[in-house]
């Protein structure tokens, strides 16, 4: 009995982990996720909110590494930055393109957002070669 009531809290908390991340309702909602993951180093995040394949990935494993290496307030300075949402311009019903720049290193930036498999994410590749 003892053994089945440890389980049952393993899984719950498993299940419960697994699912903190709600999906996004929109492209806004998933870019602003997304940006905002990366914002505070949270890339755990910031992988769900994104299109998952193999160069994505490749793209913010970069990016966390970057991340990784500045000093410490570095870091703090990039979790405290806000988010400033410059042009959103819908390519089609299932792709818009997200221009922002955050409050501390103000460079301009582009996302693209899709929606595939009934949810928006972000198809990061995007932003380092525009003519996807």
């Amino acid at each position: 009995m003892r053994y089945l009531l440890i389980l049952t809290i393993f899984f719950s908390v498993a299940c419960k982990n697994s699912s903190s991340y709600q999906d996004a309702s929109s492209a806004l909602d998933a870019g602003r996720e997304f940006i905002d993951a990366s914002l505070k180093g949270d890339f755990a995040k910031a992988y769900f909110y994104m299109l998952q394949d193999a160069q994505n990935k490749q793209f913010l494993d970069k990016i966390e590494t970057d991340y990784r290496q500045k000093d410490r307030d570095g870091r703090e300075q990039f979790r405290q930055a806000s988010i400033n949402i410059g042009e959103i311009t819908d390519v089609t019903d299932k792709e818009t393109i997200i221009n922002y720049s955050n409050s501390y290193d103000k460079i301009g930036r582009k996302i693209k957002v899709v929606y595939q498999n009934n949810k928006w994410v972000v198809d990061f590749k995007y932003t380092f070669n525009p003519n996807l």
